[in-house]
């Protein structure tokens, strides 16, 4: 399979298990991966960090000028679009890209989906994460023939990672 996109509830180890299985590869990857900011105990907002070490902004709680709001979210596009598309290009030319995640802030940038519709254009394999709720964007991924989703549950996100890294590496 081309692409392995993991799904499932906020919260269940999508993010965890990608992070784990990029800890543990011995393949040359490029992409990202999204983490929380946590502030006096409370998640106030989110950053990408790509495989390359870089990180930048994606959303935070009351984002002065925003102009894309998600929830209590602002929404800035500006890391995604430079650093996290980089990354993503970068990992086209290694021959495995990571994404975590294709999930409603990042498709608000049309770049980004530009640059999601390379990766699974090119001879790259993927592995990455994509928000279970229906989204046109996100359907027309999760319903192609070259793409394989697997949603992660309390009882399967132990021996994930295991799973993917020997899938990974055939």
């Amino acid at each position: 399979m081309k692409a392995i996109l993991l799904t499932g509830r906020p919260g269940v180890g999508k993010t965890t298990a990608i992070r784990t299985f990029v800890t543990q590869l011995e393949l040359p990857a490029g992409g990202f991966y999204s983490e929380e900011i946590v502030e006096a105990g409370e998640r106030v907002g989110f950053r990408i960090v790509t495989l390359d070490g870089r990180s930048g902004l994606l959303a935070r709680f009351t984002l002065p000028g925003a102009r894309i709001c998600i929830g209590k979210y602002g929404i800035t596009l500006e890391a995604l679009e430079t650093i996290g598309i980089d990354s993503i290009h970068l990992g086209i030319a290694s021959g495995l890209v990571v994404i975590d995640e294709i999930g409603p802030m990042e498709i608000k940038s049309a770049a980004f989906c530009a640059a999601v519709e390379s990766a699974l254009a090119s001879p790259a394999r993927i592995l990455g994460a994509v928000v279970k709720r229906s989204t046109p964007f996100t359907d027309a991924i999760k319903a192609r023939d070259d793409v394989e989703v697997i949603e992660i549950t309390m009882h399967n996100r132990d021996g994930l990672t295991r799973t993917l890294l020997q899938r990974f590496s055939s």
